[in-house]
């Protein structure tokens, strides 16, 4: 499971990351269905291409990862204006940890603010606007939503938003599995 979450993370291909790791497209499927295990090297060179190490891959979560993230004590992630979009910080909803196949945040535009994009990758979104007014831009359509307005996509769609309105706007947004 735990590198197959790697591999669509990184936006790649079954035959991608076998092409990367000089192996078949058919063990690499059977690896990750826990039908076939891969030798040292060839753990090597997957872990490699994945840009990733052999010990995230076996780490075991110590049962101690909280559970309850209180108002005030999540952290607040202010993006980079020339990679990720101007205005914009995320509040980590689900604080970030390899072991889990969600990720959740609160994106807070700032008002004329926008994200980077449009992107694509592996995955699936949905969101919940909280306040404000967002154009949310999905494969080339757009659609504005107000609060309360909810929407889901295919993440493979390509994707952005913007705030719209004469406020900050806070979408609760949850994708799956984990970009950033």
């Amino acid at each position: 499971m735990r590198l197959r979450l790697a591999r669509q993370t990184r936006g790649m291909t079954l035959k991608a990351l076998a092409d990367a790791a000089n192996c078949s497209e058919s063990l690499l499927s059977k690896i990750e269905n826990g039908k076939a295990s891969p030798s040292l090297p060839m753990l090597h060179r997957l872990v490699g291409a994945l840009d990733t190490n052999i010990g995230w891959m076996f780490e075991e979560s110590d049962g101690e990862e909280g559970i309850i993230f209180r108002a005030g004590t999540r952290p607040l992630i202010a993006l980079d204006p020339l990679r990720r979009g101007e205005g914009i910080s995320l509040e980590r909803i689900i604080p970030y940890s390899a072991g889990h196949l969600l990720q959740c945040n609160i994106h807070h535009i700032e008002e004329k603010g926008e994200s980077a994009g449009p992107i694509q990758h592996a995955g699936e979104e949905v969101g919940y606007l909280l306040t404000g007014e967002i154009e949310l831009i999905v494969d080339g359509k757009s659609y504005m939503l107000a609060a309360g307005d909810a929407f889901v996509f295919n993440s493979e769609l390509p994707h952005h938003y913007r705030n719209v309105g004469r406020d900050r706007a806070s979408i609760f947004w949850v994708n799956t599995p984990a970009t950033f």
